[in-house]
């Protein structure tokens, strides 16, 4: 069994992702290692891929980009992204988002 990649915290949520950039579109691809996996069409030059990340979680989750934002790992693939969401409210995006197919 895989571990969510979601955790509460006091402003929200942490999320663990797995992103991979320079993909054809921007598309969920599954959990990885107790990371939601993410493919991005931005390519991983001067931050640009970390950008798209914001936009699309904000766009997604119907959020400012302001609430969402990297915690650590700018520079990896692997990413922890906090979101000044309720978990309840992750918690039902992230089944959604798993559920349906790209």
């Amino acid at each position: 069994m895989t571990s969510s990649p979601l955790s509460p915290r006091a402003e929200g949520v942490l999320l663990q992702l797995s992103v991979m950039p320079n993909a054809k579109r921007t598309q969920v691809d599954g959990l990885h290692d107790g990371a939601l996996r993410l493919r991005l069409a931005a390519p991983p030059i001067d931050g640009r891929a970390n950008e798209a990340l914001v936009a699309w979680l904000a766009k997604s989750l119907g959020v400012p980009k302001r609430d969402v934002g990297v915690l650590r790992g700018e520079s990896s693939r692997r990413k922890q992204v906090a979101i000044a969401v309720s978990h309840e409210v992750a918690a039902s995006w992230l089944a959604d988002v798993l559920s349906t197919p790209d």
